[in-house]
């Protein structure tokens, strides 16, 4: 599979994959990881992250895990990336590595950087 044709991605989607890199999350954990990771600059609402979370199962680019549940037992839907997600995510980081080298590049010629 050519992951590149799923590029570039939205910063919404590139923050939720990376909230699932280390492991599995339920969805108010996925809120408030990207919140971090962006330094608030992405602040997903409940519709918006759940929006994508379809978007994304559709896709087959996360899968649904199970959650050990909350206090009262309730079990949670927690999300999980797959194998797909993964490598379009190291495509994605990769794409990204290569525009800042070249950046660099440019901006080292031009005396900026």
């Amino acid at each position: 599979m050519d992951y590149n044709e799923n590029l570039p991605l939205s910063e919404a989607v590139f923050f939720i994959l990376l909230s699932l890199l280390p492991g599995p999350k339920h969805g108010y954990a996925i809120m408030k990881d990207v919140e971090a990771l962006s330094n608030s600059r992405v602040s997903l609402s409940t519709g918006t992250l759940y929006g994508a979370l379809k978007r994304l199962l559709d896709a087959g680019w996360v899968r649904r895990v199970e959650d050990g549940g909350d206090e009262t037992g309730r079990a949670r839907k927690a999300y999980a990336l797959t194998q797909l997600g993964k490598g379009i995510f190291e495509a994605e980081t990769a794409r990204m590595q290569i525009l800042v080298a070249m950046t660099r590049e440019r901006s080292a010629e031009g005396g900026l950087l």
